[in-house]
């Protein structure tokens, strides 16, 4: 991959607010302006993230050092690497990290598990396997720092893995202390209730469950997540996608009325992530204005901190061996 161009004059630019910010000239806000690949806008959000605040979802591209394997379909992302993710950590000012291997890398983990090496202790991961995976391979991906299993599968023709596998994982997976993501739409969320009382293992829901920003709570799949989270292994990623809000920025107010919602219901299982590189946006969102949507989540500092911080260290075990 090729590196990053950047101009003279966004060279200079930055070059300033790096002299600037030494001589204390900058706010604490400006000094933490950034531009980052694949994030519209460049400034630091409102909201100041607490120490340890952790990314619970986001994805690694390296095209260079791990192709993408032949069988897989969707595209990879450039300016995607630990580098450029760096960025993007500096601007919002969050310490730890999810990486989740994305769907063009179909179940090769090698980018996922570098980059957890890379990010050391900070990080965990969550892969993608197949019902073929070895028992050898699933204590490989524990030592490297995974931590759950992801299918994708709002659109099954092209993914890496099926519905019928989650159940058979799920039995094998919790002996690890794992839990199963689930990438579905909300309406299959929905259709499979059966299925998600039957797993063993904790249960995380992506994005919000998908719930389109029309239906809000009124959504079956809003009612289904709620039973599982009261059973009290279940969890929800706040995070924002292409196809959950109709509102969109800079407001978003159909998403900040659904996850306020599910804050107001169950803070304790709740998690943040921004989803960057955002694969399936064409027109990238801005990463500033998507973390400060949790002042109006969580407008209450102590909730704040329980969902970016003891939440992430209790679902991925942050802070132990």
């Amino acid at each position: 991959m090729g590196a990053i161009r950047i101009d003279r004059r966004t060279f200079l630019k930055s070059g300033s607010l790096v002299a600037m910010g030494a001589a204390g000239v900058l706010s604490s806000h400006e000094s933490y302006a950034q531009t980052v690949p694949n994030s519209s806008g460049s400034d630091a959000p409102r909201l100041k993230a607490p120490a340890n605040a952790c990314d619970c979802h986001h994805h690694i591209y390296d095209a260079v050092r791990f192709p993408q394997p032949a069988h897989a379909t969707a595209p990879l992302q450039p300016n995607s690497r630990v580098e450029e993710y760096r960025l993007l950590q500096r601007r919002i000012r969050s310490t730890r990290s999810v990486v989740v291997t994305p769907s063009a890398y179909a179940t090769d983990n090698r980018v996922t598990l570098d980059a957890i090496a890379q990010f050391g202790s900070h990080a965990r991961g969550v892969a993608v396997v197949r019902t073929d995976v070895t028992d050898a391979e699933l204590k490989e991906l524990a030592v490297g720092g995974i931590k759950g299993i992801r299918f994708s599968l709002t659109t099954p023709s092209t993914a890496a893995t099926t519905i019928d596998m989650i159940e058979p994982l799920s039995k094998r997976v919790v002996a690890l202390g794992w839990h199963v993501q689930i990438n579905m739409t909300a309406d299959q969320i929905a259709a499979a209730e059966t299925l998600w009382n039957r797993l063993p293992s904790p249960i995380v829901f992506d994005h919000i469950g998908h719930i389109p920003g029309s239906a809000g709570s009124s959504h079956p799949a809003y009612t289904v997540m709620r039973r599982l989270i009261d059973k009290g292994r279940t969890w929800v990623k706040l995070s924002v996608t292409y196809d959950n809000t109709n509102d969109g920025p800079p407001g978003y107010g159909d998403i900040v009325r659904l996850g306020q919602a599910l804050v107001k219901a169950a803070p304790e299982r709740l998690v943040w992530g921004s989803n960057w590189p955002h694969p399936n946006e064409p027109r990238k969102p801005d990463d500033a204005l998507l973390f400060d949507l949790m002042s109006r989540w969580a407008p209450d500092e102590a909730t704040r901190n329980r969902i970016l911080v003891e939440n992430p260290t209790t679902l991925y075990g942050f802070g132990t061996a």
